[in-house]
């Protein structure tokens, strides 16, 4: 499953309104989370604008094996300026471009992503419209 940023930050945060939902389907999962690389960083930024301390405990679940981390390859670097192109007005940035690229290169339909703005909107290559897990309210 291709994880994005903020189902993996909650996951950590358990002041977040969706830790307990983002949490539960992680540990669920039972396999490792898979990240495009960006998707660290971000993750980093994130924990440091809010104050929570994620950066360690992210690189102790890379060097456990718990996250895989997909480095971007030249490929999906021209995916990710084809969809940022396409879906400019939405304001898809690189981060989001990069998961939804390597979810193309891998054949993965599912992404765990609390952000169904734009992933329910974009059209992927190889599927009709990615699934979306966790289910948001509303």
């Amino acid at each position: 499953m291709i994880t994005d940023t903020g189902v993996v930050y909650a996951s950590m945060d358990r002041s977040d309104p969706s830790h307990p939902v983002c949490l539960e389907l992680l540990e669920r999962t039972g396999d490792p989370l898979v990240v495009p690389s960006p998707v660290l960083v971000e993750l980093d930024w994130l924990g440091d604008a809010r104050g929570v301390p994620v950066l360690d405990a992210t690189l102790v679940s890379v060097e456990n094996g718990s996250i895989e981390v997909i480095d971007l390859s030249p490929a999906d670097y021209t995916r990710i300026r084809e969809l940022c192109r396409q879906y400019q007005d939405l304001g898809l940035g690189m981060v989001d471009a990069s998961v939804i690229a390597v979810a193309e290169r891998l054949g993965e339909e599912t992404i765990a992503t609390l952000d169904h703005r734009h992933f329910s909107v974009v059209r992927p290559r190889h599927v009709t419209a990615f699934t979306l897990v966790p289910a948001v309210p509303g």
